[in-house]
């Protein structure tokens, strides 16, 4: 007979199961099992170096055991070989090892995952927009106008009990299922009371007391708050886009100085960061009663020297050469609390999430090639806000009443992000005088100021009935219903400084700084011309990029029914279907730029068949079919500068749904508690994926980052992963009471755009902000292959630790070979892609741990990019010739942190 395995000692999850899992019980009316299983050995926990399991907090719609499974496994706690779906699991033992600070940098570990630019998980090569990101089992909205997915790097690992990575589609999930799903789950009831604190500093080479570009601002910037320097004047938001031009007395009421003056810093100071988690626990009659709080500030530096270049010339010759210095001052503030309540079966929590994200930039560009350069210097400033803010309340109830289960929530999250006086300046260097010179004449030399804004709130509720079927065999029915209403408005506003007449700025005005550049003796005073009191006026640009204002809205209604159970002994298989229907619009303010209507449905199965062929082993089977849509930044007619990429994006009003059809087999071989080899091969084809495509508006414009798609696509590959315990106590000495942990993953992936002379959308629109529609062999090459997907990629760790106490050394590889981020730019003719090479990284983690009587300290040090290894995003043509779009240093980053729990 195969060995009974309660379920309690399978999985000890204290939220709740990952999904229905294959727990290795005996049923009441047990199924012959087969001959050879009798001579199964159970496996000794004394002997695993892993026998301590960890325990693992997972919340998932619809979690629940599906009952008794007759299986041929041992008694193997697994949450990887629980869940019918094929999943990567990280618990908080798995993401402290990486020693990484936000869970994007956790994630990048796991087996087919990359990320790419800021905290952008892509999954076996599918870009972020073909991920999903939930908390809690519930969707988040994006606080980046430029994606629909929540930036992941934004979460501090400090609140993250365990990060699930669902790679095959299961119906109880929203149907945007392209690469797969991130469930983060944020700590719950603890087991007892606790308080946590900590500090770390961070050196960097290239940033660190090096020169770097900052402003002033105001005085709670290093919080990441704006004091009021800042505030949008009335004016601005009164005329928007429909006032053709202010004065200059409305000028001067403009925030000047603390918005404009970019100053030299050359002893930037190292990061910090500190934290604190509190935890508490009691009983109420027979409810257990929980609560947990956490909150985390940081503060650093990140300068990027970079080399940006562009070309429109088939042979590579140069258009533009700038050297750019970009000073990023990133301050991230967390706060988490909840309250969980356990009585009996029955389980409840309500988290709250207040997440604040600012990025404050300071950027100097010099060039003396650049688009109908006279050869002189250009020199060009820009003073940037970017303020994002993440708030989530969700209420969560797990319930069982003998065969039944109920599982609801409910989610509300509001994102924002503010981007007040974005300022942008442009000097010539003037031979005769020789000085810089902006004449504001609105031909050469520039002054931009910009506003823009973003408000989204999310609604979402789900709910998931379970009912275990009284058969033989253990069978388990579900059925759920899920809503989501999510509204998008978002604004921008920019404007130009220029001379009333068009005449060039006289001097000494037209030499002075961007601050004194835009005083009232210039405003005012400083103009040959006099128009009655002054010649200098703010001149509105908005509308003639895109759309000033959008709005969107995202509602879906979806309904599922899953079945699930042992057909056959070992055997166990998961068929559903879904059932989607959604409605995205995007209306802009404009009459010159068109807003885009998507009302679909879909039915969508999903089926997976799981043998336990032999002990410890399993062979899954899966196919289903999903979507994914065009996000909301890929549909808006509206100009953004992205902070990472550095470039523009341009949306497209005339995408539609990508659909995907996705196969999946898999070999597992779990030898012990923690301790597996897995081997996959996947298949996905996608009708209609939506790709970045670059351009250039007219000759002088730079380069721009549209949307359109390509007919269909192609995806395959595979992937193997290993994760092995050797005990080191032979080897004696220091070793005595150590083990060794190796882990190994690599992905092979391949991807193939198909293109011939359908017609797809130009990212170009025309003069009245229509998309037109042109072959898509104009615009993607046949047999091209996906934006963001690597053909290779390689993680590893090897960690020394002892099997007792903290004291781990992990010493952490990553290589991925070069991707394509955009289209090569339609200049004419195809250019070539451009792509970014991220290359080898190798990192060094300690943690120590150290018992001061009750108090129990950690001390971690970590080495990051031991290599030196730099972002590289280029473009290379047939003669040799390369052009470097956006490249500079990473530098190598030193931490030192502690940390004290009581």
């Amino acid at each position: 007979m195969a060995k009974p395995i309660a379920y309690g000692t399978l999985l000890l999850l204290t939220s709740s199961l990952i999904a229905p899992g294959a727990i290795a019980q005996t049923s009441g009316t047990q199924a012959a099992t087969p001959p050879e299983t009798a001579a199964a050995t159970p496996s000794d926990a004394s002997q695993d170096p892993a026998a301590e399991q960890e325990q693992i907090e997972v919340s998932t719609p619809g979690a629940d055991d599906v009952g008794d499974i007759v299986v041929i496994g041992r008694n193997i706690p697994n949450a990887i070989r629980a869940t019918p779906q094929v999943v990567s699991v990280l618990s908080s033992a798995d993401i402290a090892r990486t020693g990484e600070g936000d869970i994007a940098g956790a994630l990048q570990r796991v087996t087919g995952l990359s990320v790419v630019g800021n905290g952008f998980v892509f999954v076996r090569g599918l870009g972020d927009r073909y991920s999903s990101s939930m908390l809690n089992g519930s969707p988040l909205p994006s606080p980046e106008p430029l994606r629909r997915t929540v930036p992941l790097d934004i979460f501090p690992t400090s609140i993250i009990a365990s990060a699930l990575v669902q790679k095959s589609y299961s119906v109880n999930y929203p149907a945007e299922f392209g690469g797969g799903v991130i469930n983060l789950t944020t700590k719950a009831v603890p087991e007892e009371s606790f308080l946590e604190f900590g500090a770390s500093a961070t050196y960097n080479s290239t940033s660190t007391d090096q020169l770097g570009y900052v402003y002033d601002g105001g005085s709670l910037d290093w919080l990441g708050f704006d004091s009021g320097e800042r505030t949008v004047p009335g004016f601005i938001k009164a005329g928007g886009s429909t006032e053709p031009q202010f004065s200059s007395a409305q000028i001067m009421t403009m925030s000047n100085a603390p918005t404009t003056l970019l100053q030299q810093n050359d002893h930037l100071p190292p990061n910090f960061s500190g934290e604190i988690n509190l935890g508490h626990s009691f009983d109420v009659g027979s409810t257990r009663i929980g609560l947990i709080a956490s909150g985390s500030v940081s503060n650093g530096f990140r300068t990027r020297d970079a080399v940006q270049q562009d070309t429109i010339d088939a042979e590579g010759a140069l258009r533009s050469d700038y050297r750019t210095v970009l000073t990023d001052n990133r301050i991230v503030a967390n706060g988490l609390i909840g309250i969980g309540a356990d009585f009996g079966e029955q389980r409840v929590r309500w988290t709250n999430l207040y997440i604040h994200d600012t990025l404050k930039q300071g950027r100097l560009s010099t060039a003396t090639l650049y688009p109908n350069s006279s050869g002189d210097r250009i020199m060009q400033q820009n003073t940037n806000w970017f303020e994002r803010q993440l708030i989530d309340s969700q209420l969560v109830g797990e319930f069982k009443f003998g065969d039944v289960s109920l599982d609801v929530r409910g989610s509300y999250a509001n994102t924002k992000r503010n981007s007040p006086y974005e300022r942008s300046f442009s000097y010539r260097y003037d031979q005769n005088a020789k000085a810089y010179q902006n004449t504001l004449n609105g031909l050469g030399e520039s002054a931009y100021v910009a506003f823009s804004s973003l408000n989204e709130d999310l609604w979402s509720g789900q709910a998931d009935l379970g009912y275990k079927l009284p058969t033989a065999r253990p069978i388990k029915l579900s059925a759920g219903y899920y809503y989501s209403d999510s509204d998008r408005t978002s604004t921008r506003y920019n404007y130009q400084y220029r001379t009333f007449d068009g005449s060039a700025l006289p001097a000494p005005s037209r030499f002075l700084r961007p601050d004194y550049l835009l005083s009232i003796n210039s405003v005012v005073n400083g103009c040959v011309a006099n128009d009655g009191g002054g010649c200098i006026r703010l001149f509105n640009l908005s509308g003639s990029d895109g759309a000033a204002a959008y709005a969107a809205s995202l509602r879906i209604h979806a309904g599922y029914v899953q079945l699930e159970g042992e057909i056959l002994d070992g055997v166990r298989a998961t068929l559903g279907v879904r059932y989607e229907k959604a409605l995205e619009e995007v209306t802009t303010n404009s009459l010159s730029f068109q807003g885009a209507s998507l009302d679909n449905d879909y039915f969508l199965p999903a089926a997976t068949v799981t043998w336990n062929f032999a002990p410890d082993m399993q062979f899954r089977v899966h196919g289903s079919k999903t979507i994914a849509r065009p996000q909301f930044r890929e549909l808006a007619p509206q100009l953004y500068r992205d902070f990472d990429s550095d470039r523009q994006f341009f949306g497209n009003p005339k995408l539609v749904d990508s659909q995907l059809t996705n196969a999946e087999a898999r070999y597992e071989w779990f030898f012990g508690r923690d301790q597996r080899i897995t081997a996959a091969a996947f298949y996905k084809h996608i009708k209609n994926p939506i790709e970045q495509v670059g351009f250039y508006p007219n000759d002088t414009s730079a380069l721009q980052t549209g949307f359109s798609y390509a007919p269909s696509a192609d995806l395959y590959g595979g992937e193997i992963e290993a994760q092995k315990y050797f005990d080191l106590a032979g080897l004696g000495g220091f070793f005595s009471d150590r083990r060794l942990l190796v882990v190994a993953n690599y992905t092979y992936t391949q991807s193939k755009i198909k293109s011939g002379t359908e017609l797809v959308p130009s990212p170009i629109q025309n003069g009245n902000g229509v998309a037109l529609l042109v072959p898509a062999n104009q615009l993607f090459v046949n047999g091209a292959p996906l934006t963001g997907q690597s053909d290779h990629l390689v993680n590893a760790q090897l960690a020394i630790e002892k099997k007792d106490s903290l004291s781990q050394l992990t010493l952490l590889f990553s290589y991925a070979s070069k991707r394509v981020t955009n289209r090569g730019p339609v200049s004419g003719g195809f250019l070539p892609d451009i792509v970014e090479q991220p290359g080898i990284k190798l990192d060094l983690v300690g943690r120590q741990g150290i018992r001061f009587g009750d108090a129990e300290f950690e001390l971690k040090l970590e080495a990051r990019n031991l290599t030196g290894t730099k972002f590289q995003e280029f473009q290379t043509f047939a003669n040799g010739s390369r052009v470097d779009v956006n490249t500079y240093r990473l530098g190598r980053t030193f931490t030192i942190g502690i940390s004290a729990k009581l």
